[in-house]
């Protein structure tokens, strides 16, 4: 159970009345979100239900079974916190701040190159442009809807151009099976065809910033016996 002076409130209000529980964030946002958790070790004072916490006044057995149709409190505890909203700490916030940053800009990594050189830009020289541009992430907002924004900011810091390439990619027969599911890995797989003499020449569709990662696999895996050409740059 989690010490009262860390919790945090979780709130519902239903029917004109309003309930609330002290819970530990983190595992009230896991519950919240499917994971499969003792309730007590969730709540931070049993299992009281109040109509205000601050004031310490406790719901009644009454308004549980006139909400929630029980007044079995475990239940009605795991229904406040799935369907109402609960408080998040300072930390909490940082935390998935700090994640929702390190997948844009990993996206930006993975799905963009430095026009002026046709390379994808290190993620450190990402960050960098980010703090520069004093770039503010939403925590609450998918990565990949604020990519574009985010990269409208920092294209004056740094230059940024993002390209889906198709490449053609032969592989002899040595390390054609092993190298199949690599190719997989990184893009989409336009055509595979499996030549007589047993190599592969597969057609692909990645981002250009996947470019040079995948060469870097295909290259470890056949020691440099790998052939490729781009076809085409949209």
């Amino acid at each position: 159970m989690t010490r009262v002076d860390e919790a945090v409130t979780a709130k519902l209000s239903k029917h004109g009345l309003n309930f609330e529980i002290l819970v530990d964030c983190e595992k009230a946002i896991e519950l919240k979100h499917g994971a499969n958790l003792d309730i007590n070790d969730v709540v931070a004072s049993g299992l009281d239900i109040f109509k205000d916490v601050k004031k310490g006044e406790h719901a009644s057995d009454a308004d549980l079974i006139k909400v929630f149709n029980t007044s079995n409190k475990a239940e009605v505890v795991s229904k406040i916190i799935k369907e109402g909203e609960v408080q998040l700490t300072k930390e909490y916030r940082d935390k998935l701040r700090e994640e929702k940053k390190l997948k844009i800009i990993n996206l930006i990594h993975r799905n963009a190159i430095n026009p002026a050189n046709n390379l994808p830009h290190p993620a450190a020289r990402i960050e960098a442009a980010l703090e520069e541009a004093k770039v503010k992430i939403d925590e609450f907002k998918k990565a990949e809807d604020q990519v574009k924004e985010i990269v409208d900011k920092i294209r004056t810091i740094l230059p940024i151009k993002f390209e889906i390439r198709e490449l053609e990619i032969r592989i002899p027969a040595k390390f054609a099976g092993k190298s199949f599911s690599t190719l997989k890995q990184y893009g989409t797989l336009l055509k595979d065809v499996w030549q007589n003499d047993g190599s592969l020449l597969a057609l692909i569709e990645l981002p250009a910033g996947l470019q040079t990662e995948l060469f870097d696999r295909l290259n470890s895996l056949t020691h440099g016996e790998v052939e490729s050409k781009i076809i085409k740059i949209k």
